[in-house]
């Protein structure tokens, strides 16, 4: 869930005699515009987004009727019912607006940051992805496309930062009205049920915005459900390692230590996985079969400027306020 999935072929070649050098983003992006492929058309983007819209909503509804029942918000300890519920009378899906809409544009942020950074330094890249899937928050997340080489260390890290930012951007309001929402007293708990882990940025504004209000023992409002899954795949973008948006940025600030950094991140997703969540294992396992290098830049050697030296400190920031260690766990 939320793993960024680029698409680094092999250095584009320019017509003989061009010099690249002297062409604006918009002419690079026309130059190297291929003959769209079935898998780049807008239909198949509006239909995956349409599935996720209808996986998150019933997702949303459940969370909803969970928190009007006072019950924790992903305790799917249900029978058919709730699904035969929804097929005789489908308006219950109204209950899960709050949630769709709000994980919904958070991940429509992230990828949209992508996109029109990548189209800003014409980086040829696809419209973002969306996966629907019938998981515990009704998607596997978004991603989009890059088709292009990145050839310079500032658009890399304009590119991986992009999207974490421009989606913690969307969330940071969201979650202000889902802590004001959200009511005091702790959920009833059964046995078995799934609880979650609170990021730093949730335990920090529900400390300023709700004295006394313990973050663990509160059932969050179906906004701040929506606004926690936005964070934690923002947290699983900015791992630093492999060609995440944390590998990104880290490879733009730190060139050619990325890949022991990357493998350091490895090593320290294996105790977390044992100690903490059983997720981690995976996460540490895919990547290393995705691939923890990162693709060499096609004009490594011009350094970031000022800007971009302060942003990559802020990536480091935002994913210390979004991780969680143990994000799910059973009780």
């Amino acid at each position: 869930m939320g793993d960024e999935l680029y698409n680094q072929p092999g250095p584009w070649e320019p017509p003989q005699g061009l010099d690249v050098e002297r062409l604006s983003p918009l002419a690079l992006w026309s130059l190297e515009q291929p003959r769209q492929r079935w898998f780049d058309s807008p239909v198949l983007h509006c239909i995956l987004f349409l599935l996720t819209v209808l996986t998150t909503l019933v997702v949303g509804a459940h969370i909803a009727l969970n928190s009007q029942r006072n019950l924790p918000a992903f305790d799917w300890d249900i029978s058919r019912q709730f699904f035969t519920g929804i097929l005789h009378n489908p308006s219950l899906l109204k209950l899960g607006i709050p949630f769709s809409l709000t994980l919904l544009g958070i991940l429509l942020a992230h990828e949209l940051g992508h996109y029109f950074t990548c189209r800003h330094y014409g980086i040829r890249a696809s419209y973002p992805y969306f996966i629907p899937a019938p998981t515990l928050i009704g998607t596997m997340g978004a991603f989009i496309r890059i088709k292009a080489p990145i050839r310079t260390r500032r658009a890399l890290l304009d590119v991986g930062i992009s999207g974490p930012l421009a989606g913690f951007i969307v969330a940071l309001p969201a979650l202000v009205i889902a802590i004001l929402s959200s009511p005091g007293a702790a959920p009833v708990s059964p046995p078995d049920t799934i609880t979650l882990g609170n990021p730093l940025a949730i335990v920090l504004l529900a400390k300023l915005l709700r004295p006394g209000m313990d973050p663990a023992a509160v059932s969050l409002h179906p906004i701040g459900c929506g606004v926690w899954v936005g964070l934690f795949a923002t947290a699983l973008n900015l791992l630093p390692m492999g060609q995440l948006d944390g590998g990104h940025i880290l490879y733009a600030a730190l060139g050619n230590k990325h890949r022991m950094v990357s493998w350091g991140m490895f090593l320290a997703l294996i105790p977390l996985g044992i100690f903490c969540w059983p997720g981690w294992m995976v996460w540490a396992v895919m990547l290393l079969v995705l691939g923890l290098r990162h693709p060499v830049l096609t004009t490594p050697s011009k350094p970031l400027d000022r800007t971009r030296k302060i942003l990559a400190p802020v990536a480091v920031l935002l994913f210390l306020l979004t991780f969680t260690p143990a994000p799910f766990s059973v009780s």
